[in-house]
């Protein structure tokens, strides 16, 4: 019975409540072995719940509210992972217009909040309940970079902490940098600018999305305008560039709107995603050697506008979250070749964002 139980996850789902289609957070259940999914629970009344963090210890979970000029906020629920209930505990500003990210360090002393039309970000400590206080610290950025239409100012648009957590990588699209931040929970201000305090990608990229390698040796960026993925080595808050290479198919002539990047629980492979024109996910094998990538396919993600996508904790499938076809459409992933195949399996969701697996 434990064996069925661990084979079985909650896939807790983000989504925009603008559209109409959506009424909040969704949660399913997904067995692992047999990649179906299959309605739990929900939270209502949440504005625009479009990104999600969960606590390691799978109590809380907390919730960007991506709204306009005074409006955006974070939200903190108590989480039930046996029944998948969503108990709202407190809101909180997240100082800044339009936040897109929010992830959380796992001893849960802080979420840290991107505000994307802000520009910044906010630290916010989490009490001893699980809500949140106000935020202890908002960094603001500055400047603006070569696209005159998406890069007038600073867009924050990710907040990740390092592999040992003593860094927070900031990614601002705006100004073409990924920001690194020296992070100490003991303080009261937690974040202080590192030594470098930020990588510039070339310019007119766009960094969204990052991730790092499972040996915590490499790390990788999405750049949403050029649809690159670029591959650093990393060391003790350190990037050095080693690769940019792009996402998109040869020949490729349509929109480049990249989103989301994942590395495999096996480091073999990584994955990014291309929103509309191109409406897939490129796949690159991983040099586990020097962290170099080498493109190896690429699938149609079956929607449009592929957000976000989510890889189950035993590697064997994919799931890709179609924003703006109200579809998640489940893949079976091949671990050998890392490719990707349509399992016939979906979830209707209006406007889905953000993916996040946990244990029941």
């Amino acid at each position: 019975m434990a064996e069925a139980q661990a084979q079985k996850l909650n896939l807790l789902i983000g989504t925009y409540t603008k559209s109409g289609k959506s009424e909040g957070i969704y949660v399913y259940e997904f067995d692992e072995r047999t990649g179906k999914a299959s309605y739990k629970n929900k939270a209502t009344g949440i504005d625009n719940p479009s990104y999600l963090c969960v606590t390691d210890n799978n109590k809380h979970v907390y919730a960007v509210n991506e709204a306009g000029p005074g409006q955006g906020g974070v939200t903190a629920f108590s989480f039930d992972p046996k029944s998948g209930a969503l108990l709202l505990l407190n809101k909180k500003p997240s100082n800044g217009d339009s936040p897109c990210y929010v992830s959380v360090n796992k001893n849960n002393n802080h979420v840290f909040v991107g505000n994307y039309m802000g520009g910044n970000f906010s630290a916010l400590p989490i009490l001893g309940d699980g809500s949140l206080g106000d935020a202890v610290q908002v960094i603001q950025h500055q400047g603006n970079s070569v696209n005159k239409e998406r890069q007038e100012k600073p867009h924050v648009h990710s907040t990740v902490l390092s592999p040992k957590e003593d860094f927070l990588l900031v990614s601002d699209l705006g100004t073409d940098k990924i920001n690194i931040y020296s992070y100490n929970p003991k303080r009261k201000e937690p974040l202080s600018e590192a030594d470098p305090g930020f990588f510039a990608v070339e310019a007119g990229n766009g960094p969204r999305h990052f991730d790092f390698h499972p040996n915590g040796k490499f790390a990788y960026s999405v750049q949403e305008l050029t649809c690159n993925v670029t591959a650093f080595s990393y060391d003790k808050g350190r990037l050095t560039q080693i690769q940019n290479i792009s996402g998109l198919s040869e020949g490729y002539n349509g929109r480049r709107w990249a989103a989301d990047i994942h590395v495999s629980p096996d480091g073999n492979f990584l994955y990014s995603s291309n929103r509309d024109d191109a409406n897939d996910i490129a796949i690159f094998k991983i040099n586990q050697k020097d962290g170099k990538l080498t493109a190896v396919g690429r699938q149609p993600t079956l929607g449009r506008a592929p957000r976000n996508f989510a890889i189950s904790p035993d590697g064997n499938y994919l799931l890709a979250a179609n924003q703006n076809s109200d579809t998640i459409v489940i893949f079976k992933r091949d671990k050998a070749t890392g490719l990707l195949s349509d399992t016939g399996e979906r979830i209707e969701v209006g406007s889905p964002v953000c993916l996040k697996f946990t244990k029941i």
